[in-house]
């Protein structure tokens, strides 16, 4: 399926660019996930390693200091890690196997990174880490938007394994509105707007603009990963855009795969519109929001060509 998403997308119009720690990054956070508990065997670590999740963080994140580096880079590898405890591992068969280990993480998030009373779950003692990593930024705002985008997340990962349970495909329009949760952009946005250090003001953040912007740019990244796992995650309870197309619209594969890739070429179109009248008013302060935005519509772009985790 990567060939077909290759000739079938549109690359986005942006810089390619890649952090100059990244290879040693990708080494520091598995070591992170191993002192955590995330890696307990070779089938695990050999996971990780082809998810790549440093590859993927160091070109979203391609100038800035090597610490938010690696927070945003442990994010991604612990994300990984969810998604293939709950696709891959049996997690997320039902909501009542997968609602224990939740209620968990959501126990952690509640305490909003402060220190004490640490999950005895490796996800829930990883989680617990990210968040006071987060917290010890001293940029408030941004520690409650990340830890209200992660419950999302893990609401929405509950969604899954209900349409699991039932093997059901959801429609298209609930498909695309869970899947900017299911898909955990929002978090990684965050944690990027973190590591530049200079995100818009709460009123500016909340403008229809910016957040037309954000939600366009969290559609391209998970569209985009969506054609280029298709392969990998096609099945009769499957969660990707191709196959919530094939089973509304009723139309077979070949249809659906290029209906899936002129939606994401459309609103990468209208995203370069959008952003492009954004970049117009020529505000400081938004500048950074919108580079971190492309940076990683350009970065998933660029690692799925290579990831093996959809080889």
């Amino acid at each position: 399926m990567r060939g077909f998403a290759v000739t079938a997308l549109e690359a986005p119009p942006f810089p390619q660019s890649r952090h100059v720690d990244t290879d040693i990054t990708a080494e520091q956070s598995l070591s992170w996930a191993r002192e955590q508990g995330l890696i307990t065997n070779e089938h695990r670590l050999r996971r990780l390693r082809q998810a790549a999740a440093a590859e993927l963080a160091g070109r979203a994140c391609p100038d800035v200091a090597a610490d938010r580096l690696r927070l945003l880079t442990d994010l991604v590898t612990w994300l990984f890690v969810v998604d293939d405890a709950c696709d891959e591992d049996g997690l997320g068969d039902a909501p009542t196997r997968l609602a224990p280990a939740v209620a968990d993480l959501l126990d952690v998030l509640d305490r909003h990174g402060v220190p004490g009373g640490a999950s005895e779950n490796p996800l829930g003692a990883a989680l617990d880490d990210l968040c006071r990593r987060t917290r010890a930024q001293a940029s408030p705002g941004l520690l409650l938007r990340f830890v209200g985008q992660v419950r999302d997340y893990l609401l929405a990962l509950l969604w899954e394994a209900a349409n699991r349970e039932h093997r059901r495909v959801p429609g298209v329009a609930e498909y695309v509105q869970l899947r900017r949760h299911t898909g955990a952009v929002h978090p990684a946005f965050t944690l990027t707007d973190l590591a530049y250090d200079a995100p818009p003001s709460t009123s500016r953040r909340v403008e229809p603009a910016l957040v037309d912007v954000e939600t366009l740019a969290a559609d391209l990244v998970c569209w985009c990963n969506d054609l280029f796992s298709y392969d990998k995650e096609k099945g009769p309870d499957a969660h990707n855009l191709v196959s919530a197309i094939a089973a509304e619209s009723g139309r077979g594969e070949p249809a659906a795969l290029r209906a899936a890739a002129d939606r994401f070429n459309h609103t990468l179109t209208v995203y370069a519109q959008r952003e492009a009248a954004l970049l117009a008013e020529d505000n400081p302060a938004v500048r950074p929001f919108l580079t971190a935005r492309r940076n990683w519509v350009r970065a998933t772009y660029d690692w799925s060509l290579h990831a093996a985790r959809y080889a």
